[in-house]
């Protein structure tokens, strides 16, 4: 049996006003933080619940509220600025993926020279970055689990995708109480994101027994949840068993990582700038198609886990099934295609040829049982349009 590495954050507490139960992690990190988040998260008043455990314990704060829906190198660029300048020691993020995404690259540059892009791809980060307490308020990314940033290139239109395990948060606090504010399209969105990180760990070339397990357990709560998030926002215990699953999933992908939809999914989001859930959710269901005859057997089981009852006469036809109820669901919660979200059909086809570089340049599509080529990807894009 070949070893294994299993990487997680050092702690993580979850569940229900998780953040005060939190309070001896966040005040023994440093002496100020820059907090990092976008401008929900203050209106929502979460911000004040941090700086209020903050300053009953003599730690100061800057704050650093203007991350976007997608944060690029001039977000973390500033927030390196914040953070030298106010003499930060350490950082929090509070927020969806973006946020979490953004604090992890301004403490990998606060610790490491040189430019963001100089450490897109794996394994490139010299240095660990400062103690990061990382705490999520979408059922999505993973991200308050993972060792992996995307950020925008703006001068090159990519996603750079970074992982090292020194950008692991210290701390995970995962309060499914955060999310019950959601959109019902952004927790369909994040939510598929979710399902995408299970369904891809599992399907890796890198599985291993212990992110199986999650994978499975993931995918199953996201089938019989997700719906309910979506349609009754304050369902609790919906919302609780979404984000249990979503850092199940990211610490599936932390270990397992992604393939081909993920690979696919970053050159449209860098393009033409629609959320990284629907992106995702745009290709799941042909990317899967293409995938399942590379490991039938693994499929079948994720059909399983969807609730597909096991009444084929093959695994191969429980697979396509399996399939099925993913694209059903992907439906059920109205996530839109590519001319719901405005893309032109002649500017997405007159892009294909770079997203399909810059898809397999990213790795991902690597880590697929069935090894797409160049052509198969543009034939899975045009299959879009």
């Amino acid at each position: 049996m070949s070893t294994n590495v299993f990487l997680a954050p050092p702690s993580i507490f979850y569940g229900a006003k998780a953040i005060k139960e939190a309070t001896n992690k966040l005040i023994g990190l440093g002496n100020k933080a820059l907090i990092v988040s976008g401008n929900s998260a203050v209106r929502l008043g979460y911000i004040k619940e941090i700086t209020d455990i903050l300053d009953q314990n003599n730690i100061e704060a800057v704050i650093y509220a203007q991350i976007g829906a997608e944060p690029d190198d001039n977000h973390v660029s500033k927030g390196v600025d914040l953070y030298q300048n106010n003499s930060c020691d350490f950082l929090i993020a509070i927020g969806g993926g973006s946020p979490l995404d953004a604090a992890k690259a301004i403490g990998l540059m606060v610790t490491n020279p040189g430019q963001v892009s100089d450490y897109m791809g794996l394994g490139k980060v010299e240095n660990p970055i400062p103690p990061l307490v990382a705490i999520p308020t979408t059922a999505g990314t993973g991200s308050e689990v993972t060792q992996y940033t995307i950020i925008n290139d703006i001068a090159n239109d990519i996603k750079m995708l970074i992982g090292s395990p020194y950008l692991i948060p210290e701390a995970a606090i995962v309060d499914p109480v955060l999310t019950l504010s959601v959109p019902s399209r952004v927790t369909a969105a994040t939510g598929i994101d979710a399902l995408t990180h299970a369904i891809e760990g599992y399907t890796s070339i890198k599985n291993q027994p212990l992110t199986d397990n999650l994978a499975l357990s993931a995918i199953n709560r996201i089938a019989k949840n997700l719906r309910i998030a979506c349609s009754e926002g304050d369902n609790q215990e919906a919302r609780s068993q979404m984000i249990l699953a979503a850092m199940e999933a990211g610490m599936v992908i932390n270990n397992s990582s992604v393939t081909l939809v993920h690979g696919m999914s970053r050159p449209i989001g860098a393009l033409f700038h629609i959320p990284h859930g629907v992106s995702n959710a745009l290709l799941l269901g042909d990317c899967l198609d293409y995938a399942k005859d590379g490991n039938i057997e693994r499929f079948a089981r994720v059909a399983k886990a969807m609730g597909v009852a096991d009444t084929y006469n093959s695994n191969l036809e429980l697979a396509k099934a399996g399939i099925e109820a993913i694209k059903k669901l992907c439906a059920d919660i109205k996530i839109p295609n590519i001319l719901d979200l405005g893309i032109k059909q002649e500017e997405f086809l007159a892009q294909i040829d770079k997203m399909a570089d810059d898809a397999l340049a990213s790795g991902s599509p690597a880590n697929t049982y069935r090894q797409p080529s160049k052509a198969d990807i543009v034939k899975i894009y045009k299959q879009l349009i």
